[in-house]
C-alpha cells in the first residue's frame, strides 16, 4: 500500500505545478520576492513607504455552486476569474489596490490539465486586477470530493493610505449613485439558478436568441473585475464617497452597506437595462421582482457615490477603463437603507 493507492497522486501534483507555472509567472509584480514552489509568498512593502498611513485590506471568498455548471460543461478556465473577482472587488471598493492573491483548490482527484486550466483563470483574474498570484494550494482529497469535482476559494491582500479609505463618512443628500454594468449573474444566487433550470448539458448548451449565446455560456460568464475602473476614477481626481460591490443579497443587502446613518439610497430601476438572463430567470422560475433584487446584481456589479459635480468626470473615467456606467440614483436624507422606484 502507498499514498497513490490511497487516492493521492503526488506525481500528478508535481505535474500540475509545472503546467501552471507560465500562468502564475504572467501575474508577477516587481514587489514579489519569492518564486513558485516555496512554503510562503514574499512581497516587499518598500514601495509603499511614501504613504502617510499605509493600511492593509483583505478579502476572501469562493465561487460557490456556480462550479456545478463548470463540472457539467467541463469548462474550467473562467471560474478562477470569478474567484479573484469576488475578493479583489471587495478590496477595491474600500479604496484599496490589490497587491497579491492566493488560491485554494480542493479536489477529489488531481487531473493536472484541469488544475492548470483552473489556475489559468485565476491568473487571468489577477492580471485584470493588477495583483500577483504569489501562492496557493491544491489539496487532493479522495473520499471527500467526487473524482470529477473540486472547490475553489481565494484570498486577496491590498493596500490603501488610511486617508483614502472609502467609508461613506462624507455622504450627503444630493450625491449621485453611479452603477457599473455586470457581465450577468456573476457568482451569487446559483443555488436558485440550479433550481430554475435543468442542470444538464442539453439544457445548458441550448442557444437562446434573447441571450445571444447558450444558457450555459451566459450563466458561466465570469464576474467583472472593477479594480481598473475604480482606480481610473481616483486618477481622474474624483473622490468616491461610498462604494458597494453588489454580490449575494443583491440591492437590498449591499446598497445599505455603503450608506451611513441618516442617509438613504434611492435607485431608479428603469435607469439602466436589465440583462436578458435575469428576465429569463425570473420568468422561468416565477420569481417575484423583489426577490430578484434581493438575490442578484440585476445588471449592476458595482455602485459608487460621488458628488453631483463629479458625475461627468467619473462616468468618463469608468468608460475609459472599459466598463459601462449608468447614473442609477441618488443619496437622500432618511433612515439608512435603499428604495427601488
Amino acid at each position: 500500500m502507498d499514498y497513490k493507492n490511497a487516492g493521492v497522486d503526488i506525481e500528478a501534483g508535481y505535474r500540475s505545478v509545472e503546467l501552471m507555472k507560465e500562468h502564475v509567472q504572467a501575474t508577477m509584480r516587481p514587489e514579489v520576492l519569492s518564486g513558485l514552489g516555496g512554503f510562503s509568498g514574499a512581497f516587499s512593502m518598500a514601495g509603499f513607504q511614501n504613504m502617510e498611513k499605509p493600511t492593509l485590506l483583505s478579502g476572501t471568498d469562493g465561487v460557490g455552486t456556480k462550479l456545478k455548471l463548470a463540472f457539467i460543461m467541463d469548462k474550467h478556465d473562467t471560474v478562477g476569474i470569478d474567484c479573484v473577482a469576488m475578493c479583489v472587488n471587495d478590496v477595491a471598493c474600500a479604496g484599496g489596490e490589490p497587491l497579491f492573491f492566493l488560491d485554494y483548490i480542493a479536489c477529489g482527484k488531481n487531473f493536472p490539465e484541469k488544475i492548470a486550466a483552473i489556475v489559468s483563470g485565476v491568473a487571468e483574474g489577477c492580471k485584470q486586477a493588477g495583483a500577483a498570484l504569489i501562492g496557493g494550494e491544491t489539496a487532493e482529497m479522495p473520499g471527500f470530493y467526487p473524482e470529477d469535482e473540486y472547490d475553489l476559494a481565494g484570498f486577496a491582500v491590498g493596500i490603501v493610505d488610511e486617508k483614502d479609505l472609502i467609508s461613506g463618512k462624507d455622504l450627503k443628500a444630493g450625491d449621485v449613485l453611479i452603477g457599473m454594468a455586470s457581465s450577468g449573474v456573476h457568482s451569487n444566487g446559483f443555488s436558485l439558478v440550479r433550481k430554475v433550470f435543468s442542470m444538464d448539458r442539453e439544457t445548458l448548451n441550448t442557444y437562446h436568441e434573447e441571450l445571444g449565446t447558450t444558457l450555459g455560456e451566459a450563466l458561466l460568464a465570469p464576474t467583472k473585475i472593477y479594480v481598473k475602473a475604480l482606480r481610473a476614477i481616483k486618477e481622474a481626481g474624483v473622490t468616491v464617497k461610498a462604494c458597494s460591490h453588489v454580490t449575494g443579497g443583491g440591492f437590498y443587502e449591499n446598497i445599505p452597506r455603503m450608506m451611513i446613518d441618516g442617509k438613504r439610497a434611492v435607485i431608479k430601476k428603469d435607469s439602466y437595462p436589465v440583462p436578458a438572463i435575469f428576465k429569463m430567470l425570473a420568468k422561468e422560475g416565477n420569481i417575484e421582482e423583489k426577490m430578484m433584487y434581493n438575490t442578484y446584481n440585476m445588471g449592476i456589479g458595482m455602485v459608487v457615490a460621488v458628488d453631483a459635480a463629479d458625475v461627468d468626470a467619473a462616468m468618463e473615467a469608468i468608460r475609459a477603463a472599459g466598463e459601462t456606467p449608468y447614473v442609477i440614483g441618488e443619496v437622500v436624507d432618511g433612515e439608512k437603507g435603499v428604495d427601488l422606484v
